[in-house]
């Protein structure tokens, strides 16, 4: 059960026929990591004869590429997955400047020091996030958590867990990628912001997007008479 749809890319506004199709296109392959022609058709309610002709197009402009991927008796199925420049198309929240601040500290201090001040400003965002998200269910404050990451350039959602009592976020597209492939301290500095937030579960992470796969997840589980 998702509790809100995934958001289309933010980029440029474009005036081709099927503009809107083809940034729909590029935001459900975000979610997904690939999918064929006829899942994107189905989903974005279209015939897949038109889907194959967005796709050759975004494949020309370099923001998504094929493979080749058999899926039963026949002619094996093209898979569609986004290029690093279709990535690129959703917003990066000024990493290029937190980059090179961050290079700049590790160059000064120890790695310690450097891990305790990500520590320090987990705990204080995680402050801000309580204050913001309030008294509500967990659900309603996984809803406003979720507006709040999207708001600082994350692609995320939250659903209901198979188990019936947990919640997963999901985080698509992250926008301080670029820092944690060189900084990978910032990941832990992710789950310890959660952990934080959410005082009241326990918090694990399923999903990361440095060890594979194509979003970083977590599950939030309630405590025992929380």
């Amino acid at each position: 059960m998702s509790l809100s749809p995934v958001p289309s890319p933010v980029a440029a506004p474009t005036t081709e026929p099927g503009g809107g199709t083809r940034q729909a296109a590029l935001a459900l392959l975000l979610r997904r990591g690939e999918a064929t022609a006829a899942d994107l058709a189905h989903h974005l309610q279209v015939s897949v004869q038109v889907m194959r002709r967005h796709l050759r197009a975004l494949e020309d402009g370099g923001l998504v590429a094929s493979s080749p991927a058999a899926e039963g008796p026949g002619r094996p199925s093209n898979r569609w997955h986004l290029t690093a420049a279709g990535t690129a198309q959703f917003p990066d929240g000024g990493q290029q400047f937190a980059l090179g601040l961050l290079e700049s500290i590790a160059d000064e201090l120890p790695a310690e020091t450097l891990q305790r001040l990500m520590s320090q400003q987990a705990t204080q965002k995680a402050e801000s996030y309580r204050r913001l998200l309030g008294q509500g269910s967990l659900r309603e404050r996984l809803e406003r958590l979720v507006e709040l990451r999207r708001g600082e350039g994350y692609v995320a959602e939250c659903a209901a867990d198979a188990d019936g009592q947990s919640w997963l976020i999901s985080e698509f597209h992250c926008s301080v990628m670029r820092i944690a492939e060189q900084f990978p301290c910032v990941c832990d500095q992710e789950l310890q912001l959660i952990r934080s937030t959410f005082p009241d579960c326990q918090v694990e992470r399923v999903h990361w997007r440095l060890e594979e796969g194509h979003s970083c997840g977590f599950r939030l589980s309630p405590r025992a008479g929380a």
